[in-house]
């Protein structure tokens, strides 16, 4: 039986921008879509009017309300929905196990800092063994496809690059397999960035000569890497770039006009604190458009 394309829905903007996104998703990959929305009852006590079968009636309404909206725009769409309870960021993990790819929304605030990843997409992220994709709230989580010679956006148009940062210390196949993959099925170019930097050798000085050379052995290794998926993907256009610099601001700077964004996150076995590195927490709060974060061993 196929998994899901699974919506974890609370009822915030972020989340609704996320729902189309996820159907859309749903649609290019062949897989019904499931809306899952979590509930946690208020422990302390309540009034009769806002008592527990008050908060379950409401909570109930926005799971039932986004379905019916997304059948109505989505008509050929398969779309179930559940009403489950706990605490969110235990439930969705264990949600995304039973999911293709589980979708969130992902709370942005602008300003100097940048973007903040809510707590609950953050630990959802690093704890699922899934891929999980979070979705920011405004006119980019729609915006997938290239404008038209007017400035227009329409979904007839052809799609925006899906850009895969790739560390060659760690090149997983799932990780491989979920870019090309997301790239074949939109029919467009993907674009694989690998940011590197010149480690020191005692006190050997630096050189432009050093660095071409390190940036050819890296250019080739990556296209040695790679060689293999554009066999398995020859529909795939692939620009692949080894680029001197921090890797995270390559991958934001690629990333900020593509249609979908892509990082790994290796799974690691302790059960103390979040398990995402330093890259993956760059893009999550900085990248505006949507971010996939697989998890690979």
């Amino acid at each position: 039986m196929s998994r899901p394309v699974t919506l974890g829905l609370d009822g915030s903007r972020e989340s609704i921008a996320a729902a189309g996104w996820a159907a859309r998703e749903a649609q290019l990959r062949g897989l019904p879509l499931r809306v899952v929305h979590v509930w946690e009852p208020l422990p302390y006590p309540l009034p009769p009017s806002s008592g527990p079968e008050v908060q379950r009636h409401w909570a109930e309404r926005i799971p039932r309300e986004a379905t019916e909206e997304l059948s109505a725009r989505y008509p050929d769409l398969e779309i179930t929905r559940d009403q489950l309870r706990g605490h969110p960021v235990e439930v969705l993990p264990l949600v995304a196990d039973e999911s293709e790819l589980l979708v969130l929304g992902s709370r942005g605030l602008k300003g100097l800092t940048g973007f903040l990843v809510g707590s609950v997409g953050l630990s959802t992220a690093a704890h699922a063994r899934r891929p999980v994709v979070l979705v920011r709230a405004g006119e980019q989580a729609g915006d997938e496809h290239r404008p038209d010679p007017a400035g227009r956006a329409s979904a007839d148009a052809p799609y925006k690059d899906v850009v895969l940062g790739l560390d060659l210390s760690s090149p997983s196949d799932e990780l491989l397999e979920f870019a090309f993959d997301a790239a074949a099925r939109r029919d467009t170019r993907l674009r694989v960035v690998h940011g590197w930097s010149v480690a020191p050798h005692g006190d050997l000085p630096q050189s432009a000569d050093l660095e071409s050379e390190l940036g050819e052995r890296r250019s080739a290794q990556l296209a040695d890497i790679l060689r293999t998926w554009r066999q398995k993907f020859p529909g795939v256009e692939v620009d692949a770039q080894a680029v001197i610099g921090k890797p995270a601001d390559h991958l934001l700077e690629s990333g900020c006009d593509a249609s979908l964004v892509v990082i790994g996150r290796r799974i690691r076995r302790s059960p103390i604190g979040t398990h995402l590195g330093a890259v993956a927490h760059a893009v999550l709060h900085h990248c505006s458009v949507p971010v996939a974060v697989v998890p690979h061993d």
